[in-house]
């Protein structure tokens, strides 16, 4: 769901969330209030509904199912074919998805089957046009037996789910990344992902670019964690949209400092920092279309809450991440 600023703090206030401490972004830009309530648990519920448990398609026992911004030709897509042969456990448990289903516009069901030696480490895939043709890609996290982590889109060709490209995994068996965000960071006309790999251990912050049948890394920074080992959770970053472009919003490595990061002449900069008073947990975005600019409501690992937003500069529009 996305809400307007001008209505959150009606939101703030049906829920008992009223600020009580105003912390400044170290670069100006950002402030931070935390919030003396919890809001309640539909606040930081996963998007989408449940993926089925039971027939041909059935999901991951803590799967969702996927829906498009704007529905295409895949309205509906999520992790099926549940199987223990990938026992690395990023995510909370040893279950991890062997197959891909969607639903067309059409109302068809479509699955694609991982080989052996993969599997979607992955709660949740990501519905969106990559290139702007009118047709939805599906994007997902892949897990390779001897060889770890990477990304895989896939799409409906001739009436059949293919893979349409993977990238090169991280190279080491149990070795995980966690997708950030999918936007045109790089102004070529097409919509590229971004990731953290290894968020665990040392994270380093990659863009991809596809092109055909490869998806190729064209930037790359270190000192960023968006997951916490063994957590469910995987929504800890968001893209907020001003004049210069795309910005990702990310934790640094320690998951006590967000980043504002845009792409300019080829490489991450760095635009803002914001300290946090402790670690995050789950960071939502929330639409601005007034001038107190983006906003965000962050869940952290104390049970604290915190609402922030943009506090100067263009006025950007926070959206949901993919």
């Amino acid at each position: 769901m996305i809400l307007s600023a001008s209505l959150l703090p009606r939101l703030l206030a049906a829920l008992g969330l009223l600020p009580v401490l105003a912390l400044p972004a170290n670069a100006g830009a950002w402030q931070l209030d935390m919030l003396d309530k919890q809001p309640s648990a539909e606040t930081f519920a996963g998007t989408g509904r449940a993926a089925p448990q039971s027939g041909d398609h059935k999901g991951l026992p803590d799967g969702r199912i996927a829906t498009p911004d704007v529905p295409q030709d895949i309205v509906e897509a999520w992790h099926s074919a549940p199987t223990e042969r990938y026992r690395h456990g990023a995510l909370g448990d040893v279950i991890e998805g062997g197959a891909l289903s969607v639903r067309t516009a059409s109302g068809a069901l479509l699955s694609y089957d991982l080989p052996e030696d993969r599997v979607f480490e992955d709660r949740t895939p990501r519905l969106v046009d990559l290139n702007g043709d009118g047709k939805t890609e599906v994007i997902a996290i892949v897990a390779f037996a001897r060889a770890g982590g990477a990304v895989g889109i896939y799409g409906i060709e001739d009436g059949k789910l293919v893979e349409r490209a993977v990238s090169a995994p991280i190279g080491r068996s149990n070795r995980w990344l966690n997708i950030a965000g999918i936007a045109d960071f790089a102004g070529l006309g097409r919509q590229q992902i971004t990731y953290v790999e290894t968020p665990h251990i040392g994270g380093t912050l990659k863009l991809l670019d596809w092109q055909g049948d490869r998806l190729n890394v064209i930037a790359a920074t270190r000192g960023f964690s968006n997951h916490r080992n063994g957590a469910r959770e995987q929504r800890l970053s968001a893209v907020v949209e001003d004049q210069a472009g795309p910005v990702l919003v990310v934790p640094s490595d320690t998951r006590s400092t967000l980043r504002m990061m845009q792409m300019s002449d080829g490489q991450w900069r760095e635009l803002a920092t914001l300290a946090l008073p402790g670690q995050l947990k789950t960071l939502l975005p929330l639409a601005a279309d007034g001038a107190s600019g983006a906003c965000l409501i962050a869940q952290l690992e104390t049970g604290q809450t915190a609402q922030i937003c943009e506090s100067d500069g263009p006025t950007p529009t926070a959206k949901p991440r993919n």
